[in-house]
């Protein structure tokens, strides 16, 4: 099995210059990325770490959900959100006007925009992108509803948890599975950053590499889950979004640089 290790320097010491991001390359000539490797003369490559595959409507017809029945939506990244509404247009289900939404970020609330006319009263968000800020969310909605939490395989144990202890009538529709990218060409190049976005990135780096070592490589990440999923790994995190301050990314990353330049 391939060994891979991070930077040697140390990552108090290290300058920033070629970083990865763990998901396809934006489409188009326009990208908050691109913008950034202009400002500070960065490399930044793109190579996905997880694969999405679907589920077909054939073999989602075996779990006997009916999403018609069900008035509330639960979703934690974008590719529930382009799964669930591919399932609806395989199977010609119409979702209702009046169904609400409950996401992680608000960022992947907006991306709701994509499939539905947004309403405000409609679409719920957490405030810091943890679970905790979702079920704060859900609890103040939850009466009469009932919620899907479409997901994959690797569904977030703790929202169905939360949903059961809450007395919550739920449904947890598997839509796609989440498989790790062979990444070995890619991380043959040296990177003074990877930054994450899910916990399927992460597990794919370690299924990858399972003796991977971090020394002085910058790790950043998306999301509270993403989070756990690195820190659980073992890995330091120096770059976290969204946070107050970092509400993306690219802007987690450039406070990051220029956290550098004054030391």
């Amino acid at each position: 099995m391939a060994k891979q290790v991070g930077k040697k320097t140390s990552a108090n010491q290290q300058q920033i210059k070629r970083i990865l991001i763990t998901q396809p390359k934006p489409e188009g000539s326009r990208s908050p990325f691109f913008d950034l490797a202009a400002k500070y003369n960065l490399r930044i490559d793109f190579h996905p770490f997880i694969v999405v595959d679907s589920i077909p409507a054939k073999d989602f017809r075996k779990q006997k959900i009916d999403i018609s029945a069900f008035t509330a939506v639960i979703f934690t990244s974008r590719n529930a959100i382009d799964h669930f509404f591919r399932i609806c247009e395989e199977m010609k289900v119409t979702v209702s006007q009046d169904t609400k939404y409950f996401c992680i970020t608000e960022a992947v609330a907006l991306y709701l925009q994509k499939f539905i006319l947004y309403r405000k009263r409609k679409v719920f968000y957490g405030a810091d992108g943890t679970n905790k800020s979702l079920f704060d969310v859900i609890n103040k909605h939850k009466d009469n509803e009932k919620f899907l939490y479409p997901c994959s395989e690797n569904f977030d144990s703790e929202i169905t948890n939360w949903l059961r202890n809450h007395n919550c009538e739920y449904a947890t529709p598997v839509l796609y599975q989440i498989i790790s990218n062979d990444i070995r060409e890619v991380m043959s190049n040296s990177y003074d950053m990877i930054c994450f976005f899910t916990p399927g990135g992460v597990r794919s780096l370690l299924e990858n590499f399972p003796d991977y070592k971090q020394n002085g490589t910058t790790l950043g990440a998306f999301g509270a889950n993403t989070f756990k999923a690195a820190e659980d790994a073992g890995l330091r995190l120096d770059v976290k979004a969204p946070l107050p301050q970092t509400p993306s990314m690219v802007s987690a990353i450039e406070k990051y640089i220029l956290s550098l330049k004054k030391k």
